[in-house]
């Protein structure tokens, strides 16, 4: 990194974040670890998609901010007759009034924004959210033939409801592994709760600030990608993602719950993430420390438990935390 500007820009960012989460404060309470994973994610061109049972917010943390980053928005309800066209557009046959001649054009999907919220992504079948595996990946969506490039910064925002189960089609893996974190989103505590129950019970007139528009964005992610990491801290994500894998695992308790372990995007993720969140805090250096804060959304939707986990109970959040606490005898 250039010392002089980099300083700047990495204040810039840091100062950013600070604003970001006063403005979230007017409309979210509580949920600081879920704000700041998202706030990574994003600051790493990341996807992400957040785990909770309904009524905690999670369309409104979404919406509000898209509002705060001066961003396009769009809300796409996910349904079991959701059809790719309704996401992506679709062609429509149009006429000249004064030729007379017919011809086709495009209509843009809600997927032509900035942040699109997948609310309930898990309730379309598979070959309506396959629609979106292009779009996450590329930025790009191909109908008849013909690309087209979707708005920068980009980002899919998709929701999952944990415990209703019945009518859900779960996301495969190949899909699931395009999100950069899996953030499970939990009950608010007590003090909490009642601060959320006197701001939405009465009458309220809060206004969002627009802080950040779309070249701002851009120019705070190059920040995150030229921050330097150590060979060492390399290392460790990689050999933390190698781990998982049963058939290279040194770690007993891998080979007997998991099936499949995480892929090469996970060290990826484990880097990136790490590099936004020593940023964002105003550091210039990634350190193991915060490896480890990220590995728990990177990981957890990327390593698929076999049946005698399932049987005996354990979770992917277990299987994590053992795998950590490993990592550090090894150190």
């Amino acid at each position: 990194m250039e010392k002089k500007t980099d300083v700047k820009l990495v204040e810039k960012l840091v100062e950013a974040r600070k604003n970001i989460i006063e403005q979230i404060r007017n409309v979210i309470v509580g949920q600081q670890e879920v704000i700041d994973q998202i706030l990574i994610s994003i600051f790493s061109k990341g996807h992400c998609v957040i785990v909770g049972v309904p009524g905690l917010a999670k369309t409104l943390l979404i919406s509000t901010l898209s509002d705060i980053l001066d961003l396009s928005f769009s809300r796409i309800q996910f349904t079991p007759d959701l059809m790719p066209s309704d996401i992506t557009g679709t062609e429509v046959i149009q006429q000249n009034v004064s030729t007379g001649e017919r011809s086709f054009k495009f209509i843009k999907g809600p997927v032509f924004a900035n942040i699109i919220l997948a609310d309930e992504i898990n309730r379309t079948p598979p070959k309506t959210q396959s629609a979106l595996l292009q779009a996450m990946q590329e930025h790009k969506v191909t109908v008849a033939g013909q690309t087209y490039p979707l708005p920068e910064p980009f980002f899919v925002l998709a929701t999952q409801n944990p415990i209703e189960q019945e009518g859900t089609y779960p996301l495969p893996e190949a899909q699931l592994d395009r999100f950069f974190f899996q953030i499970n989103i939990d009950y608010p505590q007590i003090e909490d709760e009642k601060e959320i129950v006197r701001k939405t019970t009465g009458i309220s007139d809060i206004k969002i600030r627009n802080l950040l528009d779309s070249k701002e964005i851009l120019s705070l992610q190059e920040i995150v990608r030229k921050l330097p990491v150590s060979d060492y801290v390399v290392d460790y994500a990689v050999k933390l993602v190698s781990e998982t894998r049963p058939k290279n695992s040194s770690l007993d308790f891998i080979k007997k719950w998991i099936n499949w372990g995480a892929g090469p995007r996970a060290s990826q993720n484990l880097i990136l993430a790490g590099k936004a969140k020593a940023v964002i805090e105003g550091r210039y250096t990634v350190s193991v420390d915060d490896i480890k804060a990220v590995a728990y959304p990177v990981l957890r939707h990327r390593i698929i438990l076999n049946y005698i986990a399932e049987a005996e109970g354990i979770t992917n959040e277990q299987i994590i935390k053992k795998l950590l606490a490993a990592a550090n005898t090894r150190k």
